[in-house]
């Protein structure tokens, strides 16, 4: 599953449309910005982080090794 419909998800979760989530981001973005990058899966962690700010939740950006279950 993308990141983009994971945060659509959230979203949803929290009723919240993309101008409010922009509003509340740090720094404030436009919902039209915001929206762009979720439509094109454009997102860094950097975007996820705020974002998981914004809409009170957490947010962990980590790999994990299948076979051993080493995280990274």
């Amino acid at each position: 599953m993308s990141m983009a419909v994971k945060v659509k998800m959230l979203l949803a979760a929290r009723e919240m449309t993309l101008a409010e989530l922009g509003a509340k981001m740090e720094p404030p973005t436009s919902g039209q910005n915001i929206g762009r990058k979720i439509r094109n899966d454009n997102l860094s962690e950097k975007d996820l982080a705020a974002i998981a700010k914004a809409c009170n939740a957490s947010f962990e950006g980590i790999f994990r090794l299948n076979d051993t279950g080493k995280e990274i």
